[in-house]
């Protein structure tokens, strides 16, 4: 428990530090300062800088490959209203500083690249079981890029600062479009 409570301390400053000064202007000896924990503590923590920013990385990976339920894309289309209704931030909610400070650096949007990909990977390989490699790659291609273009409309909307029910009502509106789209196609899964 206290580890937990010291990797969100460490969490929550550098996030504030980032917010104020830019990602790629603070170091992790800045961050390691002003949450008065040495370096080594944070990298302990924290392997690299940008796991301070999407300290949720594991749960974002993971949140596609946890969805269960037939057929399969009104499963991920059930998961994607309710977590678009609670405002998820593995949907890509937060608020406009957060959002700003993602959209305006390269390093965290690679980064966020890489989750995405990660997450399509996990997902794959989740549904290996049920369906052939290959189609389970591009069904987990699909469902990625769906949620992805989502998450990506979120994170811009909020950083052009739209309050949030515009963002949330464009936003589903762009979402049911393409389940429907994806579930023509694979509906029959």
């Amino acid at each position: 428990m206290r580890k937990q409570r010291t990797r969100q301390a460490i969490s929550d400053v550098a996030t504030r530090l980032f917010i104020s000064r830019g990602f790629e202007e603070v170091t992790i000896a800045q961050v390691a300062e002003a949450a008065q924990v040495a370096k080594m503590t944070v990298t302990n923590h924290f392997p690299r800088k940008e796991d301070l920013v999407f300290d949720v990385h594991e749960s974002f990976v993971a949140s596609l490959a946890e969805v269960r339920g037939r057929p399969l894309v009104a499963a991920f289309r059930r998961a994607w209203r309710a977590g678009l209704e609670r405002r998820d931030a593995l949907l890509g909610f937060s608020g406009p500083e957060f959002a700003r400070m993602v959209v305006e650096s390269p390093t965290l949007l690679a980064r966020l690249r890489e989750l995405h990909e990660e997450r399509e990977k996990a997902l794959a390989a989740a549904l290996v079981d049920e369906l052939d490699a290959v189609t389970a790659r591009a069904v987990a291609a699909q469902i990625g890029s769906v949620t992805r273009l989502l998450f990506d409309e979120v994170l811009r909307r909020t950083a052009d600062g739209e309050p949030e029910a515009q963002v949330v009502a464009a936003v589903g509106r762009a979402g049911e479009r393409m389940f429907d789209l994806l579930e023509s196609g694979l509906g029959s899964l």
